[in-house]
């Protein structure tokens, strides 16, 4: 349901990169424009000679009665008719890229570069991508034809060909429908027909969310023409998620790791100082710095040095000094008295 949803989404996401860039749009309805008159006048020739058409077919039943021939060959008429509008639908785009393949591969380009920077590019001449496209688009309807073929017949089995047999005829539609419309951002990218179907059919229920809904958007008149430009911008974003291209880019335009930067699975480089790692010694905020003595304190700072809580020690006003005698000491006096008790 992801993907079913995410091909509509594609499909809107073109729609409204047109509506924001007028000018493609308007050069966009011109092939468009062209194969619709191209087509029209198909399909009206169509109706008018189905009935001779379904009666040359069955020349059997010239000799039944009525209603049974009416009733007979007006069903072959209205299926012939309708298996018409199911090629109509799938071959008209094919024919519509094929007139409009310079404007359509710009087109293309130019969503490239505005949602990724960067557009691949064939490098083919025009001719040869005209060839390319006209052989693959061939290719593309003999399938459809096949798948036509066996579903018209299957729209004989009562009830399952009225309910069922439908159904399945729009989900064939719209996958080759996603298919050409991808084929113009794949064939810059180099990208093969048969490989364009394996991308498709990895992806199946997107490339049915993409196509189914512009197939019965297709069986209102003008309404192709309108939505070609569109679904081929869409288709142009849907094939960048087939190949990945958005997360590439996504990946290619991330931020770089600062060198060293640890990674899932990868520790750290080394001599890469963590801003969280403390270094082996912090330092305590109740530490005071060395105190240098003032001039008179003591020397030799310790627990009791002597600064502004303990000043320097003070001389002791009580301390005798031995006497002097006149005479004595420097003077050459007797020196200082002896003790009389001694």
């Amino acid at each position: 349901m992801r993907d079913l949803a995410g091909g509509f989404g594609h499909l809107l996401a073109g729609q409204r990169w047109v509506f924001r860039n007028g000018r493609w749009l308007g050069f966009g309805l011109l092939p468009g424009l062209l194969a619709l008159v191209l087509y029209a006048g198909a399909l009206v020739g169509l109706g008018y000679g189905a009935d001779d058409l379904t009666a040359w077919a069955t020349p059997f039943a010239d000799d039944w009665g009525s209603p049974w021939l009416g009733l007979f060959r007006g069903f072959l008429t209205a299926l012939v008719f309708c298996l018409g509008l199911f090629v109509a639908v799938i071959t008209f785009t094919a024919v519509t890229l094929l007139i409009g393949q310079p404007f359509y591969e710009s087109l293309s380009e130019q969503v490239d570069r505005s949602v990724g920077g960067d557009a691949p590019e064939s490098g083919l001449p025009l001719a040869r991508e005209l060839w390319i496209s006209a052989r693959d688009s061939i290719k593309v309807l003999v399938r459809v034809l096949l798948y036509g073929v066996l579903l018209f017949a299957l729209g004989f089995i009562p009830v399952v060909g009225q309910t069922v047999i439908p159904a399945i005829g729009f989900c064939v539609s719209g996958f080759f429908l996603t298919e050409e419309l991808t084929a113009v951002a794949l064939q810059r990218r180099e990208v093969e027909l048969k490989d364009r179907l394996a991308l498709l059919r990895g992806r199946r229920a997107m490339a049915l969310g993409f196509g189914v809904p512009l197939v019965l958007a297709f069986l209102v008149p003008l309404v192709a023409v309108f939505l070609m430009p569109g679904a081929v911008a869409g288709a142009t974003l849907m094939v960048r998620e087939l190949r990945g291209e958005d997360e590439e880019q996504a990946a290619g335009d991330g931020s770089e790791e600062p060198e060293g930067a640890a990674r899932p699975g990868h520790p750290a480089q080394p001599h890469q100082q963590s801003p969280y790692q403390q270094s082996p010694h912090p330092q305590s905020p109740y530490q005071q710095p060395p105190y240098a003595a003032p001039q008179g304190g003591s020397a030799h700072p310790g627990p009791y040095a002597a600064g502004p809580r303990y000043p320097a020690p003070q001389q002791n006003p009580y301390a005798q000094q031995p006497p002097q005698y006149p005479g004595g000491g420097a003077a050459g006096g007797p020196g200082p008295a002896s003790n009389p008790y001694r």
